[in-house]
């Protein structure tokens, strides 16, 4: 499991690979929050989510959304995500704990997750998801 962030012009463009469908959405929450707060994270406090969605890319862009609403609303950083996947429905329990503002100011603003450019592939190795963050 890995994910790269990728030259774009305006906005965050990240690439991330997992050999299953559920640790891919994993990884993609991991560097969201990489993004917005730097690698300075722990654990200890939870959140589930449940959503469904008529296609994955739709699901992984609704999971990325309320992941941000969140940590914003919240004011959680999360570290990792345990994601389950069935169908296009998602149910995850994201692990992390309350922001602090000394610790969590390495990252950029995501103001949000986009469509544009959103393609989930797998191969014979896993996933491999390429996906924009808006900032």
């Amino acid at each position: 499991m890995s994910y790269e962030e990728l030259p774009h012009t305006a906005d965050v463009k990240i690439r991330a690979c997992a050999p299953t469908l559920d640790a891919l959405f994993g990884e993609a929450c991991r560097a969201l929050m990489q993004v917005m707060y730097g690698g300075d994270r722990s654990g200890g406090t939870t959140r589930s989510i449940d959503l469904d969605a008529p296609d994955q890319e739709s699901l992984l862009c609704d999971f990325l959304s309320e992941v941000l609403y969140v940590s914003e609303v919240d004011g959680l950083v999360f570290r990792q995500a345990d994601v389950r996947l069935d169908g296009m429905q998602i149910h995850a329990v994201l692990d992390g704990e309350p922001f602090d503002p000394v610790r969590h100011n390495k990252g950029t603003e995501v103001k949000g997750i986009s469509y544009s450019g959103l393609s989930i592939q797998e191969d014979a190795k896993g996933y491999m998801l390429d996906i924009l963050f808006d900032v």
